[in-house]
């Protein structure tokens, strides 16, 4: 890979979600150089995941096809998916960056038309479908993948089947001698828009995540509802395929508590609240949705959409901090225990499906062990990122803070023109 051209009057941008897309955007189309890095083979991020946005109830592609079509479009952004920042040095103005790109095994000569994917018979899990299903080690990440090009899972590079994914290719796109490689840049600012990841359920353990197949999170739940997701648009249960109509959703798992993460991530009372008109629409009246909470932030526009769904008949609310999830033995039912704190009287209630709205962790976590976060920054007590000491890095969307799609842009643009202002400040100085 040749290296992009980068100087002190470049911005790094790190995370290729609906935050760094915006960020990037934002600093192109003032004229300024971008490079734009993704460590998945696609942008869009979690957002891409997503079924429907709240409260418009819109898929999510109102949002990415034209951010992905002003990304095509523009010169001054250099596109780097599968890459990863290892090392930051220097400070403002003047940062030395090392990026680690990994190899996808397949070239810019593709064209998406999945000829390596029928080649091949080996699957791998699903990353897009959070393991809810399977893909062909051959595989285009998502239908709205940018950049649209197949990748080549390493379980088969040296195999036969990489080999007849090889020979599937008419175009010569599939490059099974790819390597691993290290790119050595210079740039005057950097954004960190690297996301969120949804808190590890497995560490709530009484509620039994690890070992009841119908206790399943938010974000599956969101894919399972989707038609395009593993199930077609279908709510089914994870123990035995059956449609799910009685559904429990369980508020703050892992949130708000100092055994896991102590702040709110303020999306999960609204996403839960999406989600229990995806139980309509999948069921109709038949369909029940149950919301066990501590309260419900729902926040200035939308409150409206909080009041609209306390009159859907089919959704009722528990004022409840679950205290522990059983199953039952003969039916798969998993059995919700704890107190109605307004009626004071304990509780244990079956449903068809548990969905634990589990909270947001920056995805930076743990990168300051591995080398890809400078000491330089600035981190609060959950580890969203506030900046760096020498105010030539910021932190935007999610890696700020616990943010809806709506506010993680309005983050990202503020992220964008403080980058901008660096550059700025840096060229003036050199000017002197």
């Amino acid at each position: 890979m040749t290296a992009p051209i980068a100087t002190n009057q470049t911005i790094l941008v790190v995370g290729g979600g609906i935050s760094g897309l915006t960020a990037a955007l934002e600093a192109a189309e003032c004229g300024k150089q971008v490079i734009l890095v993704e460590k998945t083979p696609a942008l869009g991020g979690r957002t891409a995941q997503l079924y429907r946005y709240f409260p418009k109830m819109c898929h999510p592609t109102c949002g990415l096809e034209i951010n992905l079509k002003r990304i095509k479009g523009n010169p001054n952004v250099k596109v780097m998916t599968m890459t990863e920042v290892t090392a930051v040095a220097g400070s403002r103005g003047d940062y030395a960056v090392t990026l680690k790109v990994s190899p996808r095994f397949v070239n810019e000569s593709c064209t998406a038309c999945g000829e390596c994917a029928k080649a091949v018979q080996s699957e791998v899990a699903d990353a897009f479908n959070y393991g809810l299903a399977k893909v062909k080690a051959a595989y285009l990440p998502h239908a709205m993948a940018y950049p649209q090009r197949y990748v080549i899972d390493p379980s088969i590079v040296g195999t036969a089947e990489g080999e007849a994914a090889k020979a599937a290719c008419k175009y010569g796109a599939v490059d099974l001698g790819m390597k691993e490689e290290t790119v050595q840049l210079n740039v005057g600012a950097v954004i960190w828009a690297t996301g969120w990841r949804p808190f590890d359920a497995n560490r709530i353990q009484p509620y039994g995540y690890d070992r009841y197949a119908n206790v399943i999170t938010s974000v599956e739940f969101e894919r399972l509802a989707d038609p395009h997701g593993p199930t077609g648009g279908k709510l089914l249960r994870p123990s035995d395929g059956k449609e799910a109509k009685n559904i429990a959703f369980i508020q703050c798992a892992g949130s708000r508590d100092e055994n896991y993460l102590r702040h709110c991530s303020r999306i999960c009372c609204m996403a839960t609240l999406k989600q229990t008109q995806y139980v309509r629409e999948a069921c109709g009246d038949g369909g029940k949705s149950t919301v066990y909470y501590i309260d419900i932030r729902a926040i200035d526009r939308f409150e409206d959409f909080y009041q609209n769904v306390q009159k859907d008949a089919t959704v009722s609310f528990v004022k409840s901090k679950v205290a522990r999830i059983a199953e039952n033995k003969d039916n798969g039912n998993p059995v919700l225990h704890g107190v109605d704190t307004e009626g004071y009287h304990r509780y244990a209630v079956e449903h068809d499906l548990v969905v634990l709205a589990v909270g947001m962790e920056p995805e930076v976590t743990g990168l300051r062990e591995q080398g890809g976060l400078p000491a330089d920054i600035i981190q609060d007590s959950s580890n969203f990122i506030e900046g760096s000491k020498d105010g030539g890095m910021f932190g935007a969307g999610a890696a700020s803070s616990p943010l809806d799609v709506n506010r993680a842009v309005q983050s990202a643009t503020a992220a964008s023109l403080k980058a901008i202002q660096v550059i700025h400040k840096t060229a003036s100085t050199e000017a002197a």
